[in-house]
């Protein structure tokens, strides 16, 4: 049982790197190169979309981290588990303190009504995204090496 929740756990946490990774590296600057209009809605609708889903996505894995953390606490890579769901927490809180309320603005904002720094926000919330990703890949990381 434990076996299944590892690599449950594992896939879990490693197709939602997958989309943050994507998000950074490719779907993000594809939209960047689109007209001004069409990158602003387009980044509007990825942050209603993605707003709505990832942070179940985060606690979850973390959930499963926590639950792996405990069920696994005499096994070996037991400290590799509970590092990576310390990484995943730190990724919440900058969630929650950094990401989340640049994306709560930007998901609202029409060409109408986009304030005259929107670009800059959303390059803050590239920043701040780029360092959330090496977070959860790190945490991703050790969640392989714990089960290896």
């Amino acid at each position: 049982m434990l076996n299944a929740l590892e690599v449950l756990t594992t896939v879990v946490v490693g197709v939602m790197v997958g989309v943050e990774f994507s998000v950074a590296f490719v779907i993000n600057p594809i939209v960047a190169r689109l007209p001004d209009d069409s990158t602003l809605l387009a980044r509007a609708h990825g942050g209603r979309m993605l707003g709505a889903v990832m942070p179940v996505w985060y606690l979850t894995s973390l959930a499963l981290v926590a639950v792996w953390a405990v069920a696994g606490w005499r096994h070996d890579g037991a400290g590799l588990v509970v590092t990576a769901g310390a990484l995943l927490i730190v990724s919440v809180i900058m969630s929650v303190l950094l990401l989340v309320p640049i994306n709560n603005r930007g998901k609202t904002w029409t060409p109408e009504n986009r304030p005259a720094d929107w670009k800059q926000q959303a390059q803050r919330w590239d920043r701040f995204h780029y360092i959330r990703v090496a977070v959860i890949i790190a945490a991703f990381a050790l969640l392989a090496a714990a089960l290896a």
